[in-house]
């Protein structure tokens, strides 16, 4: 159906140029393609291109066993053309009056000619003999014939009285020629000639011949011929219509007779209109005529041929007399002429062709003769611009570029179609499934269609917003113009749109630990950022949170888990037994920043954040929320100011404290006791580290409640032990590593390549110890003692204990504090790491730094075989950021160290 209205689209638009682009007509006779007819004073013979075996055509004349090839030069001179189209249709015409026919008194005429056709390496040859007898008459007194390559004129001889001479007595009347002495001396009875330029050049008549002119008698008429743009002829305009004009006396027998020959042809005087050729000839054409005329008859023709009233009628022929002109009007795309494709400057273009004939015959009032004046005058139009079109068919809903191009005439053809990547052939586009076809109408033109589905590759995508796509497709046709290969582009865009993006989606659920995110992925794949709303601000789902948050995917999908205790999830709410956490997910279309999809996903999780024990001693958790985004958990207390954090980072800071301590007050309700504290950041500390203008708000009320009369009883029995308990001692290797985090959330830690790590004094220092390599819950990593040192001999002197016997250094004024170690993605068994942090400090006597660096030992530590590890990494103190780097100094044990020097450091 979509072919049909197609079809019938081009059928409509060929009808609005109805009749032009046409073959070139030709009449196929019975002699295999050949056809001679007789058209007055000329001989027409039509060559059909079936018979044409290459571009090569030679004539031959045939003058009884002579053979005469008949070149162009030879062709004009003997009265001879030949016209052919492109595609091998081939007329030749021949004067009667020419070179090498056979001439019967004046009457009858007889020509033999040789067509000889060569194949493209003049190898293969085909010959076609033709004889075709003519016969003419009455002559006019005059008969004035212009061909395409030369002019004609023919007169009627007038033969003076035969002279009488007495012989005996008698009257003999002796024949004419015998009457001129030695005029037999001269060839055909020419003596000489005189040319008229308008002025006069003698020439004998073997110069004139060798000049390239005609001149021969026959029986009763003097002819003479001239070539277009000979020497000897000029150019006149006669009423506004440029003509070549050529006028010779020829004089025969010897002065006896002088004969004036002329002939004048148009070589102009043709207008053109998109529609209409309109051809003038004067009326009266004043280099033939001395005196006033009368036209007796006028004849319009096609390629010599006479056409009557009925048939110019039918073709829209006209033909008019005016005061001035003899005007001959045809349609351009008349079925008489053809078309043919140019491509100029690699732009489409057409001529039409056509060759009118005009015949005349007027008549002299002064001499009473007859002139019969015949133009055969070939036309061709100039340069036609016929830009192709383009029609869009494409329906958006079968995702398929559908488009036509055209209209051409039957010598092009389309070779190739250049995409943006790549050119390929119409068998290639074929082959790729893009359905390229030629379409053929019954004027003679053609168009060409290409079907190119959405979804190729060579098709250019884009999208001008989230839900649309656009399909675009720029191409070339190349087309080639046919015989001379003429190639030409002609370019075209074609564009559709369609709302047909599936959008990607996010859908999430929680459990009792963790958020589980799934992300499907749209019609676009995989075209989109996922971003995470992470410690606050947004961060692309990279690598690294990729592993962090257990990333598994495939073609239609991608899910992760995140702790609700992980950095991407914002704590909105704490409750005495939960806490609600919130994590958010963005997926943007890049570069345009398009919201694809976004969820915020909210869920309660199980947390006891304050906890009451039976011995007065009271644990509470304190939470950054997302209200109080500014908040350093480092930097909280309880009433008591001095009773400060055991354990904080970044999102928590954990407290451990007696109840009869740190401001905690109690009041009592009935047969209860209620202890209360609270957990807020004091006004008037100097070691906020604040990100904004203004002190963050913060009250965590912690209570508790003890029934006064209150009683437990718990029956027990106790049996003698026959022995008691033994461990067994094991054998084996443990690995444990000490390491430097980056901060109090122990996620990052310095890596080999970091030390020296610079710090400044009373800088905190968090390191974590772990074992490796082992699952086993049983085991526990004690820490013992731990101290600094200048050197990596962990007996040099002076030294400092940061540990002792498990416990802080009670001479240190800032003691070593122990963080808590909770069970997360990368722990699993919290009992194989132990935390602590200590602050910043250098080694100095009598107030001068001793070295720049210090370096922390742990030994030993106790894994309940007790087995002893050296552990030691060097620090680098600096005072007030004034220090300068240079070059590395050492390597050991994984961690470089690198010099420096601090101006002006105290203690």
């Amino acid at each position: 159906m979509c072919v049909f209205r197609r079809l019938v689209t081009w059928i409509l638009l060929s009808v609005a140029v109805s009749g032009q682009f046409r073959r070139p007509s030709s009449k196929h006779s019975s002699n295999n393609g050949l056809q001679s007819v007789c058209l007055g004073n000329v001989l027409r013979l039509t060559l059909d291109k079936t018979l044409a075996v290459g571009s090569q055509l030679e004539i031959d004349a045939i003058d009884g066993t002579d053979i005469i090839p008949l070149s162009h030069t030879l062709a004009a001179q003997c009265g001879y053309s030949i016209e052919s189209d492109h595609w091998g249709n081939t007329k030749v015409f021949a004067s009667l009056l020419g070179c090498y026919v056979d001439n019967q008194a004046d009457v009858v005429f007889t020509f033999g000619l040789r067509l000889r056709l060569y194949g493209d390496g003049l190898s293969e040859q085909v010959e076609h003999d033709v004889t075709e007898t003519c016969s003419y008459s009455p002559w006019a007194s005059r008969e004035i014939l212009c061909d395409r390559n030369y002019m004609e004129v023919s007169s009627l001889m007038v033969t003076p009285e035969t002279p009488v001479k007495m012989v005996a007595g008698q009257q003999v009347h002796d024949s004419w020629e015998n009457a001129i002495p030695d005029a037999a001396v001269a060839p055909n009875g020419i003596w000489k000639m005189t040319f008229h330029t308008p002025d006069p050049k003698v020439m004998l008549l073997t110069d004139a011949q060798r000049a390239g002119y005609g001149a021969m008698v026959t029986q009763t008429r003097l002819v003479i011929r001239s070539p277009y743009n000979m020497a000897e002829t000029y150019s006149v305009e006669v009423a506004g219509v440029p003509m070549e004009v050529f006028s010779v006396s020829t004089y025969y027998k010897i002065g006896s007779l002088i004969v004036d020959s002329a002939a004048a042809c148009p070589t102009g005087g043709v207008v053109f209109t998109e529609k209409v050729i309109t051809w003038h000839v004067p009326r009266r054409i004043t280099p033939l005529t001395s005196s006033t005329v009368k036209i007796l008859e006028t004849h319009m023709g096609i390629y010599g041929q006479r056409l009557d009233k009925i048939k110019m009628a039918a073709r829209h022929y006209k033909l008019s007399v005016t005061e001035s002109h003899i005007i001959i009007e045809i349609p351009v795309g008349s079925p008489d002429g053809y078309y043919k494709s140019h491509a100029p400057d690699y732009a489409y273009h057409i001529t039409y062709t056509v060759e009118p004939m005009l015949e005349l015959l007027w008549r002299a009032e002064n001499t009473q003769a007859d002139t019969r004046y015949k133009v055969l005058f070939p036309i061709t139009t100039p340069l036609m611009p016929r830009p192709p079109h383009v029609i869009d068919n494409t329906v958006h809903e079968q995702r398929v570029f559908d488009i036509l191009l055209g209209i051409f005439l039957h010598d092009v053809e389309l070779i190739n179609i250049t995409f943006t990547t790549r050119v390929l052939t119409v068998a290639e586009c074929n082959a790729r499934g893009f359905d390229v076809q030629e379409h053929h109408f019954a004027n003679g033109s053609k168009t060409f269609s290409i079907r190119v589905p959405f979804s190729d590759e060579l098709v250019l995508k884009r999208n001008p917003d989230p839900l649309t796509t656009v399909y675009f497709l720029p191409l070339v046709f190349g087309l080639l113009v046919l015989p001379d290969q003429t190639p030409f582009p002609h370019p075209a865009e074609l564009e559709a749109s369609r709302e047909d993006v599936v959008l990607p989606t996010i859908t999430g659920s929680c459990d009792q630990e963790n958020f589980y995110f799934s992300v499907k992925y749209g019609s676009q794949q995989d075209n989109f950022q996922t971003m995470m709303l992470h410690a606050g601000s947004w961060r692309e789902l990279d690598i690294e949170l990729a592993k962090l948050y257990s990333l598994t995917g495939n073609g239609t999908h991608f899910s992760i888990v995140v702790p609700f205790t992980a950095p991407a999830a914002a704590f909105e709410l704490v409750n005495f037994k939960s806490i609600r956490a919130r994590v958010d997910l963005l997926l943007l279309e890049m570069p345009n920043m398009w919201q694809l999809d976004d969820l915020s996903l909210a869920c309660y999780f199980p947390l006891t954040t304050t906890e009451c024990y039976a011995n007065g001693t009271v644990t509470a958790l304190a939470v950054k929320v997302e209200s109080v985004s500014n908040l350093n958990p480092e930097y909280l207390t309880l009433r008591d100011q001095s009773c400060k954090p055991a354990f904080s980072n970044d999102r928590f800071a954990f407290f451990s404290f007696k109840l009869n301590s740190c401001g905690t007050t109690r009041t009592f309700f009935d047969n209860v006791m209620l202890y209360e504290n609270e957990i807020a950041l004091p006004y008037n500390t100097g070691k906020q580290s604040r990100k904004g203008p203004f002190t963050p708000e913060y009250r965590h009320t912690i209570s508790c409640y003890y029934l006064l009369n209150y009683t437990k009883t718990m029956a027990f029995r106790a049996s003698p032990r026959s022995t008691n308990p033994v461990a067994d001692p094991g054998v084996g290797h443990l690995v444990v590593q000490i390491r430097l985090s980056q901060g109090s959330s122990y996620a990052l830690f310095y890596q080999s390549e970091d030390y020296p790590v610079e710090k400044y004094l009373r800088q905190p220092l968090y390191f974590e110890v772990e074992l490796m390599q082992s699952t086993d819950p049983k085991i526990e990593v004690v820490l013992e003692n731990c101290w600094a040192t200048l050197h990596k001999d962990r007996t040099s002197l002076p030294s400092w204990d940061l540990i002792i016997d498990s416990c802080e250094n009670p001479d240190d004024l800032y003691l070593t504090v122990f963080h808590p170690v909770v069970a997360d993605t990368r722990i699993q068994v919290p009992a194989h790491i132990k935390r602590f942090s200590i602050k910043m400090f250098t080694f100095t006597k009598d107030a001068a730094v001793l070295k720049e660096q210090v370096l922390v030992l742990q030994m030993p530590a106790s894994i309940r075989n007790r087995a002893h590890l050296d552990l030691f990494f060097s620090l680098t103190p600096t005072c007030s950021g004034k220090y300068n780097k240079s070059y590395i100094k050492s390597h050991h044990i994984g961690f470089v160290s690198t010099n420096s020097f601090c101006r002006s450091c105290s203690t």
